[in-house]
């Protein structure tokens, strides 16, 4: 068993990005995710060598980020909605040139500088790209403190295997809530060495070049095919979900990160009223669990999906379902949670109340 700590998620995460190995971090303070950047100031740069730089603005940071990743280094940031808007450019000069790093928002309400209570406002910009051009991050969205650690070292070891962008999509209450998380023990910094990075004119070599310029339109389209053919790879392989009582259910509740960790509490009290209900969580929001929710959509009377927004991740989910059964939404918006008892309400009133009119 690793070392147990009693943690906040955002110190929980910039603890793990030390153990992670990771070799920078840029970024920027805004709440709610201010403490990493506080957290990883402390001592981080004396336990392993991390670089740890505070950008003049989350511009400068996505940038520091791009060029640090063409060096072939294990490199980081985070940031929280507004901030992460700010990186899009960055991002996809990123994803176009084919580099690995880590980014986590810890998410807030908008749009706007909205407010600075948690929200999940941000699942759209997050899977469909965000920034310009045909490109996806692989998301991860964790529900607990424990999984805010988890991600990290899996988060970098996706980006490197794909040679792509990692993001984990958290919201402000599980960066800042208190649990109970096992660390894994130290990974080592190394002197990585990839083919495709920069490393500088050696003897009896070419100099390597990474830009996602291309200025003739054939080779631009051959980069373009090259990076869906991975994606396509990444949808087939890295697929991540959690199912609970769905064998025997006629009605499934579905949420990510904090909100379905809500539904998980709303499906026990509607199981203690008799009512047959599971849970389906995706873990990973690109790749999307499609294939689950098709097969899931022919044997349920109908689905409640629950974000923490006007609508977003439903889309996918009847996508998926494709006009199997009837998909409903329930949302809050703003900063506002919901509480497991409106969700069962909601449930009660709208999908049993409604089969029975």
């Amino acid at each position: 068993m690793g070392e147990l700590r009693l943690m906040k998620g955002n110190e929980a995460l910039a603890e793990a990005m030390i153990r992670a190995g990771c070799d920078a971090y840029f970024g920027y303070p805004i709440t709610p995710q201010s403490e990493v950047l506080e957290y990883l100031s402390v001592d981080a740069t004396q336990r392993t060598g991390m670089v740890v730089l505070q950008a003049e603005s989350e511009v400068a940071a996505i940038n520091m980020i791009y060029g640090a990743a063409g060096c072939g280094k294990r490199v980081m940031t985070t940031s929280s909605s507004p901030g992460i808007s700010l990186m899009q450019e960055g991002l996809s000069y990123i994803a176009g040139a084919e580099l690995p790093c880590l980014l986590v928002n810890v998410s807030r309400g908008g749009p706007g500088l909205g407010t600075i209570q948690p929200s999940q406002a941000d699942y759209f910009q997050s899977v469909k790209g965000g920034g310009h051009g045909d490109y996806y991050l692989i998301v991860l969205a964790p529900s607990s403190v424990q999984e805010m650690v988890d991600f990290v070292k899996l988060g970098f070891e996706l980006g490197e295997k794909y040679r792509n962008p990692v993001m984990i999509l958290a919201d402000g209450a599980i960066g800042q809530m208190m649990e109970k998380v096992e660390l894994f023990d130290q990974v080592p910094r190394t002197d990585r060495k990839y083919e495709w990075a920069t490393q500088g004119r050696e003897k009896g070599k070419d100099r390597t070049f990474i830009t996602s310029l291309h200025i003739i339109p054939e080779k631009m389209e051959e980069i373009n095919h090259t990076l869906q053919r991975k994606y396509k790879v990444i949808r087939e392989t890295e697929v991540r979900y959690q199912t609970t009582n769905i064998e025997d259910a006629d009605y499934i509740f579905t949420g990510f990160g904090l909100g379905a960790r809500i539904c998980m509490k709303a499906m026990e009290l509607g199981r203690e009223k008799g009512y047959k209900i599971g849970v389906v969580r995706p873990i990973t929001l690109f790749p999307f669990p499609m294939q689950l929710f098709n097969e899931i959509g022919g044997k349920v009377k109908a689905i409640l999906d629950v974000e923490m927004n006007a609508g977003q991740m439903v889309e996918d989910v009847r996508l998926g379902v494709n006009g199997q059964t009837p998909v409903h939404f329930y949302g809050r918006m703003g900063g506002v949670i919901p509480s497991p008892d409106e969700i069962l309400e909601y449930f009660e009133t709208n999908i049993l109340g409604g089969a029975n009119e």
